[in-house]
């Protein structure tokens, strides 16, 4: 793969600056980019207005893409890889008047012909126009506003300037500040209150492998904000985008190359206020976490024998503030023969430390109809006297480092633009967790003792002595610990190749009907690759037995000791109280798509576009996990605690002899993904103020997984509830064959219709139509089981899932006032055939989760957003910027018949017939506000974000009836003070999450009354303070 790609670099780079004339022809039968990459040009021929002859070494500036170039001998130039929208040309030539144009009109691959003459300079320009193109700049969000204002899809985008301003570290960051856009578990985007198998996203508009095991997502986190030129939101589905842009296409843009010389360097130091000064901070013996975040963890040890590391936690001191630091350099010029050549380099480094304690995950389900949520017992129930709760508080530390950089040469020509890009990153975490169960002892007293008062030093307390030498209490709800130390690696690699080229055809067509010009073709071929490695991920769990007195009078008086003995939660109840895991997660795929666009002039000489393009995407993954463990036959099964619970066994664990042995019940994968397409589509003008944006795209999908099962290794069926055959409820030995996928070829035509209406030159409003699809991810359809800690919860794949069906409806009006300011409203709604949700199921081996189709879904909402210049309503409020955005959305998932049936059933009697869908917050607000004062270079920005409560997990009804979980709504509010230090340096303070809410999930359910706690956490608050420099030359 690589040696194809340096060839077929070396042969462009060479016709591109020999000036071949057949350059274009020999590109033209390349792979080239589908217009899904969203890019555009503007070319034209200078002329001499005096003299009608043409002008050469004229310089032609595109403003908004701060792009120059100089025309040709014979007065030609061509401005390429364009993002849609409006932009301000001006074209200037010593002797000449400089000659602005405003309002050309860039579409998704289009060509916009712009042929001027220039005049003798007799006298200087009116100065309000110079002015007015100041104002607009490059990359900024004025030039981003006006891409959405033109832009046949519906476009949000964020700028780095602006991601700058509100102290966000990254693209994922970055999405919170779209409308209708938030963030799922740090780093996946979720827009409109669709998830991530409903969102497309890209780099550059290129589609990246993940090695994340539970998603087939992008990792917004990994693109800091050092490497961003912009964040691009297209919410509404074009044939020229992948078919699985449900709820929207997120495309990460990373920086290009500059015309001038710059070099630019970034220094920061922050502190968390969770984590500043702590002498207790979490870790342990030995860490794996190393500078550059490459130390690849621990080696499989010789089984049989003791295992040397440790097992469990330790404390220390906190770090005492974390550090980023990044630069960058580049520049480009112009060659004799006119080619343009130029390049990028940018490094970035950061490291990041938090820390939360006494935080909650807690599990309930309401045992009798109309009853109180009661604690989830396990190997045992209150009536039987020896149980397991999990009601544990939570103490976790994690510490991280992520660097990695960006690279791109490029070359530009009159008729060729091409850019080879590379980029790097690299995240190690390293993340410790204690997890203490004391409230379920609490619980058993208050229901068999009725008395809050429990002693666990007291040897006679009746909460673990019994009487009649009765031990049965001491083992009712005992406390419980679980330490895990997680160690993860994560890396991406993306090569890319894009380029585009205009094809010197003769002018064809229908006469009068639709004119044709020189058509443009474009591609983008890449490589790319991600990996995770978990290399010795350490669970170790203990139960605790208090120092227990029995006590007969006259008979007997026994004093038995404090212990500790093993803990093995009900799915791991086959295991020794320690797990040792080692899994590796690697995805890599190779990506070609190619467009072809046609630009024409229709009836009455409004300028449109025809596009082709086709896309190839071939992606695999292999997933390989290996367990070990001390065995459920240890004969060293307890360990004496004479300091109570306040001692650990897992300090003492790797000095005693626990021989460990492979416990072969892991199941490996290999999965492959196939994903062609082909589309076509039109821009056709109808009139002045009415445009038709339509087309189809055909895509094929398949998806294939092969399980590789260990000896030992059990799943659950999950059935096929769509048919009425419910999940096994014992855990069976998996056999090989038995739960893979072959792989069916999924054919599917995705159509799209949209209208572009313009009543009045600031009014925009647009209707769209389209469908689309969701995929099922390699992890949902596999039966791998998954645990985060000992204890956590699980999820077992679903091999009957099937891909969803969507119909998405689109309306927005956009009004924009002035330049800078807008007021828009937006309703969206979309239909599902098959919503993949996701279903907490109860069976032998413990309560699982695990995905399914339901019968359909519906999701609606309205967008309001509103940014203005308050300067521009009254002089004295002059620099003062305010913006907002809110979100309202409302969705429901019909339930299966099965699932209808068991909430209605007896010994349930909580009957249900839909619920929320997953994922989807009822509102979002985010509010900002910037002051600038030129004179003094000072800048204020606040901003406040609010994301409202969000179902994370469906109720379910087994054997008892499980609530709902939700995530109730949060704030946060983050603010930034920059000061300019001369013309080169900027000084910089940031505070981050300055409310520190309560991050809380609770069950919630009609049936139970109020909510009930099932997690909880803070994040605690940010500062830093950051010196930046940047020179041009």
């Amino acid at each position: 793969m690589i040696a194809r790609w340096w060839t077929l670099v070396v042969v462009a780079l060479v016709l591109a600056v020999l000036g071949d004339p057949l350059a274009p022809v020999a590109l033209a039968g390349m792979p080239v980019q589908d217009a899904g990459t969203g890019t555009g040009s503007i070319r034209g021929r200078v002329d001499d207005a005096d003299f009608g002859l043409p002008l050469a070494a004229v310089q032609v500036l595109v403003v908004e893409a701060n792009r120059t170039v100089q025309t040709s001998s014979q007065g030609n130039y061509l401005v390429s890889g364009l993002a849609p929208g409006t932009y301000t040309v001006i074209f200037t030539k010593d002797g000449f008047d400089r000659l602005p144009v405003f309002q050309v009109l860039v579409t998704s691959g289009g060509v916009r012909d712009l042929d001027v003459e220039l005049t003798g300079k007799f006298n200087e320009m009116n100065e309000f126009v110079v002015e007015d193109v100041l104002q607009l700049g490059a990359g900024t969000e004025l030039a981003l506003l006006q891409l959405r204002f033109d832009s046949p899809a519906l476009l949000d985008s964020i700028s780095s300037d602006l991601m700058s301003r509100a102290g966000l570290s990254d693209a994922a960051d970055g999405l919170k500040l779209v409308s209708g856009a938030t963030v799922q578990d740090g780093k996946f985007a979720v827009i409109r209150g669709l998830p991530d198998r409903y969102v497309s996203s890209q780099l550059n508009g290129v589609r990246l492998p993940t090695a994340d095991e539970d998603k087939r997502a992008v990792e917004l986190d990994q693109f800091p904000s050092a490497v961003l030129e912009s964040l691009q939101v297209s919410k509404t589905f074009t044939p020229d985008q992948q078919g699985d842009a449900s709820g929207g296409a997120v495309d990460v843009r990373l920086k290009g190359i500059p015309d001038e010389t710059v070099f630019k360097f970034s220094s920061q130091v922050s502190i968390n206020s969770q984590v500043a000064g702590r002498d207790d901070f979490l870790t342990y013996e030995d860490p794996s976490l190393n500078y550059w975040g490459n130390s690849g963890g621990n080696d499989v040890q010789p089984t049989g024998g003791n295992w040397t590391g440790a097992v469990g936690i330790s404390r220390e001191t906190a770090p005492l503030f974390d550090y980023k630091y990044s630069f960058a350099a580049g520049g480009s010029r112009e060659l004799d023969s006119g080619v343009r050549v130029g390049g990028l380099a940018s490094f970035f480094y950061e490291t990041d430390t938090s820390y939360y304690e006494k935080g909650r995950n807690d599990s309930y389900l309401v045992r009798d109809p109309g009853g109180p949520l009661v604690p989830k017992p396990s190997q045992g129930t209150l009536q039987q006297g020896e149980f397991q709760t999990a009601l544990f508080d939570i103490d976790q530390g994690s510490r991280s480092v992520q660097w990695g950089g960006l690279a791109t040469i490029g070359l530009e020509s009159e008729f060729v633009k091409t850019d080879l890009i590379f980029f790097y990153n690299r995240t190690a975490e390293d993340k410790v967790t204690l997890a203490e169960d004391t409230r379920g002892k609490r619980y058993f007293i208050q229901e068999t003792l009725g008395t809050d008062e429990y002693d666990p030093n007291d040897p006679s307390d009746p909460g673990h002595a019994g009487p009649n030498l009765d031990a049965a209490n001491r083992l009712a709800a005992p406390y419980i610990r679980t330490e895990t130390l997680a160690y993860t690696e994560r890396t991406t690699t993306s090569l890319q190749w894009t380029g585009a080229v205009s094809v010197p055809l003769t002018d064809f067509g229908w006469d009068g009907l639709l004119d044709f010009s020189e058509p443009e073709v474009s591609w983008n071929l890449s490589t790319n690759r991600a990996d995770q490695i978990e290399p010795d991920k350490r669970q170790f769990g203990s139960v605790f037995l208090p120092e227990t007195r029995f006590f007969i009078p006259g008979i007997i008086d026994i004093l038995q000791p404090a212990e500790f003995i093993f803990f093995r939660p009900a799915a791991s109840v086959n295991l020794g109280n320690l797990q040792r895991t080692f899994k590796e997660i690697i995805e890599e795929n190779d990506q070609l798509s190619l467009g072809v666009t046609f630009p024409f002039e229709q009836w009455d000489g409004r300028g449109g576009s025809l596009s082709f393009g086709l896309f190839a995407d071939r992606l695999e993954r292999t997933f390989d996990q290996d367990s070990y463990t001390n065995g459920n036959g240890d004969p060293n099964n307890d360990f004496a605690a004479p300091g109570g619970f306040g001692d650990f066994w897992s300090a003492s664990f790797p000095n005693e002899n626990h021989a460990i042995v492979e416990f072969a019940s892991d199941v490996d994968y290999e999965g492959t993904q196939d994903i062609t397409a082909l589309y076509g589509m039109i821009d056709l003008p109808l009139s002045e103020q009415l445009r038709l944006i339509t087309g189809a795209r055909f895509e094929r999908t398949r998806l294939a997984v092969t399980n590789f099962p260990e000896a030992n290794a059990l799943w659950v069926d999950p059935g096929d509830p769509a048919n009425g055959i419910p999940p096994d409820e014992q855990a069976t030995t998996l056999e090989p064959g038995e739960a893979d996928v072959p792989g069916e070829n999924i054919d599917e035509v995705l159509p799209s219709i949209g209208l572009v209406w313009e009543p009045f030159r600031d009014v925009t409003l647009r209707a769209a139509y389209s469908k689309t699809i969701a995929r099922q991810t390699f992890k949902e359809v596999t039966p791998v089981l998954q645990q985060e800690f000992l204890g956590g919860p699980l999820f077992v794949g679903n091999p009957n899932l099937e891909q969803s069906q969507i119909d998405n409806f689109d309306l927005r009006l956009d009004y924009v006032p002035y330049e800078g300011g807008i007021v828009s409203v937006s309703w969206f709604a979309k239909d599902i055939e098959g919503a993949i949700e996701y279903v907490q199921v109860d069976a032998s081996l413990g309560t699982y989760t695990s995905p399914f189709n339901y019968p359909k879904g519906e999701l609606s909402g309205y967008e309001l957003e509103v940014r203005q210049d308050l300067g521009r309503m009254w002089d004295r409020l002059d620099g003062l910027s305010i913006g907002s955005n809110a979100t309202f959305i409302r969705s429901e998932v019909e339930l299966t018949d099965r699932e209808k049936a068991e909430f209605a059933a007896p010994g349930i009697a909580a009957p249900l017939e839909s619920r929320d869908m997953t994922q989807a917050p009822e509102y979002l607000y985010n509010i900002f506000a910037t002051y600038d004062v030129p004179e003094s270079g000072t800048q204020l920005t606040v901003f406040y974000t609010v994301q409202g409560d969000t179902l994370v997990a469906g109720a379910s009804a087994t054997d008892d009836f499980v609530p709902s979980v939700y995530a109730l709504a949060y704030d946060t509010l983050n603010m930034s003070l920059t000061q300019e230090l001369g013309p080169y340096l900027k000084l910089k303070f940031q505070a981050k999450n300055l409310t520190n809410p309560t991050i809380d999930e609770v069950y919630r359910s009609q049936y139970i009354g109020g909510d009930t706690i099932r997690t909880s956490r803070t994040r605690g608050i940010d500062y830093s303070i950051s010196l930046s420099a940047s020179f041009a030359f």
